[in-house]
């Protein structure tokens, strides 16, 4: 994959964290409000499940924007 590849992808991951996190956050304090439009309505658990999923998903992007910068800087030697 080319550099711009990886960037878009550092992209991706930090745009992920960003809505996730903010959605779980809100999610703390609202616990009956719906989140991201209703998206994630289907999760099983109700509030526990939707704010772990939105955690999970948080995490994942932190991974992804992560390992897509390490690459980037390999790719750029």
């Amino acid at each position: 994959m080319s550099k711009g590849g990886y960037l878009g992808l550092q992209i991706f991951g930090m745009v992920a964290v960003a809505v996730f996190a903010q959605a779980a956050i809100r999610s703390l304090f609202d616990h009956s409000a719906t989140q991201l439009w209703g998206a994630f309505d289907w999760v099983p658990g109700e509030w526990s499940g939707r704010l772990i999923v939105f955690l999970l998903l948080a995490a994942t992007g932190t991974v992804l924007a992560g390992w897509a910068h390490d690459r980037a800087k390999r790719a750029a030697r």
